[in-house]
């Protein structure tokens, strides 16, 4: 990695020219974390108004998240095929295209209304967020000093968190607060007409969504982003077969460790409004309880700055395990209490979750080298954990919603195992050194 005149980490500029600082591109890139955690989070107030609209249960419900998440395991690795061909720039406005095309499919699905062109639109959406996530989350763990890169990565993410922040803000008025499913208490039944008016709320967010991520777009092509140099480009066809993925035992368990945190994440996120507004819980409206999500999210973005200062003065192994051991302590608590207590319970946890996923995928990826990108590639694909949602939505069906909760138990075990054993790095490939 060269160095800027400053001493600060570069990279090569795109014409192989003039070293460029990083900090300009990393800021650029906050914006993109920023977004698909805000699309990502409307998910949370768009879940409990489809369940009315089309009065779905809570397998049928969580079957709309787990859409979302099947698009990472299809479009993982093509993404990371489709960035080695065109480059980071091209491929984060494709992303970003894409993004804008399926929000703007809401429109008509809104309209008819229909469960499977929502299902369709939301997999065009996250089909875009996976390609921005190959690209983004690997630029930013390798493109500055490799020492701090969990350290990196994490304080970018934290802009993610901001976006998740933002969004039950923006999902509870624009959706939830303008409908009578979002302004009933539990149980209240709705007429046919009252229900198609109710699907057509949706309409305005994601049009709004669509211009906002039209102008980023824009933006991006305009704004100089410096290429990576060859430390994550593939080797050579010859020398590439004498590497192997699989032989890093650090990234091997890595790829189940995204996987399951990812169940962890988005069941409790998806959940928690339907948590909340259980008469022995908190007894709450859907649109109250989306300014109580807002203190989840609120919690991970916090956690994320935190952990982000943590990490550069405590080992990151060690700081993933307390974070993970609060998670279990918390998730306990919502598995087991009742009244509004539990509900704070699973507000606590987005503090436990927030440093998971940078964490862990900067763990997963160090010392792989010339390897980096397609380890990016397959930690990307992992996030299709969170599509076993349904399982979740299963066990509530079968054994009660707030018995759920104990799946989310065993996935922050599986954390800890990895922080404190599994992500510990044998055999390093040497970094790729720049010619000249």
């Amino acid at each position: 990695m060269a160095l800027a005149p400053d001493g600060s980490a570069a990279v090569i500029s795109a014409d192989g020219g003039k070293p460029m600082s990083y900090r300009p591109a990393l800021a650029l890139l906050a914006s993109l974390f920023f977004m698909w955690g805000f699309i990502t989070v409307i998910n949370n107030t768009l879940l409990p108004h489809l369940r009315s609209v089309f009065e779905l249960n809570y397998t049928q419900t969580t079957v709309i998240e787990s859409v979302w998440f099947i698009a990472y395991g299809v479009m993982g690795m093509p993404s990371a095929f489709l960035i080695e061909r065109t480059g980071y720039k091209k491929a984060i406005i494709i992303g970003l295209a894409a993004m804008a095309v399926g929000a703007l499919c809401m429109v008509p699905a809104a309209r008819l209304p229909s469960y499977g062109v929502t299902l369709a639109a939301l997999f065009v959406i996250a089909s875009g967020i996976t390609l921005l996530q190959v690209a983004a989350n690997p630029y930013v763990a390798v493109i500055g000093p490799a020492e701090s890169s969990e350290s990196r990565l994490t304080l970018v993410q934290a802009f993610n968190s901001m976006g998740t922040f933002f969004a039950p803000y923006f999902g509870g008025y624009l959706i939830l607060s303008r409908t009578i499913g979002g302004t009933s208490l539990e149980g209240t039944e709705l007429t046919a007409a009252q229900r198609l008016a109710d699907a057509e709320a949706t309409q305005l967010p994601y049009v709004l969504v669509a211009i906002v991520l039209a102008v980023i777009a824009v933006i991006i092509w305009r704004s100089p982003l410096p290429a990576l140099g060859s430390a994550t480009s593939r080797v050579a066809q010859e020398e590439r077969k004498k590497l192997s993925l699989w032989s890093h035992r650090h990234l091997v368990l890595g790829v189940p460790a995204i996987f399951i945190y990812l169940i962890a994440e988005i069941g409790v996120a998806n959940l928690f409004i339907t948590f909340a507004i259980l008469p022995d819980i908190a007894a709450i409206t859907p649109a109250t309880a989306a300014n109580y999500l807002v203190l989840m999210w609120g919690g991970m973005m916090v956690g994320r700055f935190a952990g982000s200062f943590l990490m550069r003065r405590f080992p990151a192994d060690k700081t993933l395990a307390a974070f993970a051991l609060f998670a279990m302590a918390v998730m306990i608590g919502a598995a087991t209490l009742h009244g509004p207590v539990a509900m704070w319970c699973l507000i606590l946890v987005g503090l436990g979750h927030s440093i998971m996923f940078p964490t862990i995928f900067a763990m997963a990826i160090k010392g792989l080298g010339p390897l980096t990108e397609e380890a990016s590639g397959l930690l990307i694909t992992a996030i299709a954990g969170g599509a076993l949602v349904v399982v979740q939505g299963w066990l509530a069906d079968t054994y009660g919603l707030q018995n759920s909760f104990w799946l989310t138990v065993a996935c922050e075990l599986y954390v800890l195992f990895y922080a404190l054993w599994g992500s510990k790095v044998r055999n390093p490939l040497p970094p790729v050194v720049e010619a000249g």
